[in-house]
């Protein structure tokens, strides 16, 4: 529920097209789950745009705190599986924001 929310983060990126099958494929089905499990870690989403100019993908993770996407856990978790090796090295433009509910 909104009103509950205590802690946004936020990631946008771009990918390549010829990545990009594999790239939602690994995001979906396995770097989502793993980051499910991070204590702290309270539920996530992805959206994609067309606005021109903007990163074209964008997860967003509900957590307890600002702390949490620091954590040792939470890094830890972000080098599991396939995203380390094959997905993260061709992305681009990206940016992680944490926001604070006020």
């Amino acid at each position: 529920m909104l009103t509950d929310m205590k802690c946004l983060f936020v990631v946008m990126m771009d990918i390549d097209e010829d990545k990009e099958a594999d790239f939602n494929r690994v995001y979906d089905e396995e770097h989502i789950p793993i980051l499910l499990q991070v204590p702290g870690v309270i539920d996530a989403a992805r959206f994609k745009t067309s606005t021109e100019g903007a990163p074209k993908y964008v997860a967003i993770y509900e957590v307890e705190n600002a702390d949490v996407p620091e954590s040792d856990a939470f890094r830890e978790a972000s080098d599991i599986g396939e995203w380390a090796p094959k997905i993260r090295p061709f992305t681009k433009n990206r940016s992680r924001i944490i926001y604070e509910r006020i």
